[in-house]
């Protein structure tokens, strides 16, 4: 039986969720806001119980024309005559269920892993419920919270069967779109979400549900956006990036760092150099109303501390919202328990437009085959450059970005293309604090509008180490923050003499 299964609604009977009010209420309203599946799951009650409450969810949702699923007990729903079921892994096998129940019975079936998605495709589930995307009070018997880079794993092992998905676990209002948007494998999406507190608990069950149907149409704000026509060719994409750095300096974009504070300063007169305007604040709260400016925010991890996370985690929130640009700089992601632990953290907190890290903190946000790191250098490489350019390409194409690995060579990629940057100087490696947002200009290609950062702040790295007067990092700031202003005050005047023969990109073919 084909079913719908966008706004999947779990009941929670606790009364810490309902709240003293009754649970077919609750699950009317959030019916009226558009839930199109309800299963109703109760570990605690007696039989009895189980089977009068499920016959009264049963007469509301019928009023509505949506299926309701049984949690589990699949005697409840024959006596009740539900349209199906939902199995976890330690329930009645799914061979048995199916030869208990009607033929036309729902039956899903929990999975948090390929081999469980796999076989219950291959045993003809209806559908998958796959999880838990996030950790959550509601599940004590949690196997393991895979978030979305494991939800994308198993829908791309399963891509060719037509089983529908469902993901469930901390999904919220704040996260929804993000778990759809950064889920889906090139070839097969979630068909839905399942929640409980967030509509449940609500004060307004009617319009927390209406609001989860509204932002499951819509696209997230925050979304790649289609490629430019030509725009696989290295020309084609530097040939545009004098105009993107006009633009940035017509603009004037407000940048909201969260920073290490040893860069506080350089990247500070870096931003004023380029033509942006910096604000350096650690404190979360502030980013509600920053975020209104529509600039971006950048968080370096470089000096974490025990408040840290909490408010990156509100900064990027609001700026989620709103869909402005979120760069993620795990500086020394690698070197202790506590980054790496940080870094888990952020990344199943919010959605990054760009990564940007050395090959250490690079593979240290992949999750496997990570290096020791010492500070905020990458230690020494392991990767060729066809692996450097892979690992760059595979993170964005997980996490539905722009990923930057900087090095001798810097590797950019939106996770269908990856271009190499051979532009700049080894000071720069020496010198921390490095800035390259442009994402907030409205350009069709965020890959190029990065490109562009990177370009203008490489040749101007160039053009310093070439002065007579520097002899090493401590001669190179200055002068660095002098070419980065020659470059902005050329750009003001039409003057794309900077660039003209100097841009080092070609694309890498994997």
């Amino acid at each position: 039986m084909p079913v719908d299964l966008s706004l999947y609604l779990v009941t929670d009977s606790t009364p810490a969720i309902l709240k003293g009010r009754d649970l077919c209420t609750v699950v009317e309203d959030a019916l009226k806001g558009g839930v199109t599946v309800v299963q109703y799951r109760d570990k605690k009650s007696d039989t009895g119980d189980l089977i009068s409450t499920a016959k009264k969810l049963h007469q509301v949702t019928q009023r509505y024309g949506v299926p309701l699923l049984i949690n589990d007990r699949v005697d409840v729903a024959l006596a009740v005559g539900v349209e199906g079921v939902h199995l976890g892994q330690d329930d009645m096998t799914f061979e048995l269920a199916k030869k208990l129940l009607p033929k036309d019975a729902i039956i899903g079936i929990s999975t948090s892993s390929i081999e469980e998605a796999r076989k219950a495709v291959a045993d003809g589930a209806d559908y998958i419920g796959i999880g838990t995307m996030f950790a959550t009070p509601t599940k004590t018997n949690t196997k393991s919270v895979i978030g979305t880079a494991g939800t994308q794993a198993i829908l791309d092992a399963i891509s060719d069967s037509s089983i529908g998905t469902v993901s469930i676990g901390g999904i919220n209002h704040a996260n929804v779109q993000r778990v759809l948007y950064q889920s889906k494998s090139p070839k097969k999406g979630l068909d839905g979400v399942a929640i409980v507190s967030a509509i449940v608990a609500a004060d307004d069950p009617k319009a927390s549900a209406e609001e989860f149907a509204n932002l499951i149409k819509s696209t997230p704000v925050f979304a790649l956006d289609s490629k430019v026509a030509g725009a696989n060719k290295p020309e084609t994409l530097v040939a545009e990036v004098p105009q993107i750095v006009r633009k940035l300096v017509e603009a004037h974009p407000l940048v909201h760092n969260m920073i290490n504070f040893v860069v506080s300063n350089f990247v500070a007169n870096v931003a004023l150099s380029i033509g942006a305007s910096p604000i350096m604040s650690p404190y979360g709260d502030e980013a509600k109303d920053l975020c209104k400016f529509n600039g971006a925010l950048l968080i370096n991890m470089g000096t974490l501390t025990s408040e840290s996370i909490p408010n990156y985690e509100k900064a990027i929130k609001a700026y989620n919202t709103r869909g402005n640009p979120v760069v993620l700089d795990p500086v020394g992601a690698a070197a202790t328990e506590i980054r790496r632990n940080a870094v888990s953290r952020l990344m199943s907190g919010g959605y990054f437009d760009l990564i940007k890290g050395n090959e250490g903190e690079i593979r240290q946000v992949w999750g496997s085959n990570a290096v020791q790191q010492r500070g905020v250098d990458s230690g020494p490489s392991t990767l060729t450059d066809s692996q450097k350019a892979a690992l760059a390409r595979d993170l964005a194409r997980r996490e539905r970005n722009l990923v930057l690995m900087t090095g001798a060579i810097d590797y950019l990629s939106d996770g269908e293309r990856v271009f190499a940057v051979e532009n700049g100087h080894p000071y720069l490696g020496q010198v921390t604090g490095h800035l390259r947002l442009f994402l907030g200009l409205p350009y069709s290609d965020k890959l190029l509008a990065v490109l562009s950062g990177l370009l203008m702040y490489e040749i101007a790295a160039e053009n310093a180490a070439a002065k007579d007067y520097v002899r090493g990092p401590g001669s190179f700031v200055p002068a660095f923050l002098d070419e980065l202003y020659a470059i902005r005050t050329a750009a003001a005047k039409g003057d794309d003499s900077w660039i003209a023969g100097r841009a080092k990109v070609h694309e890498v073919k994997i």
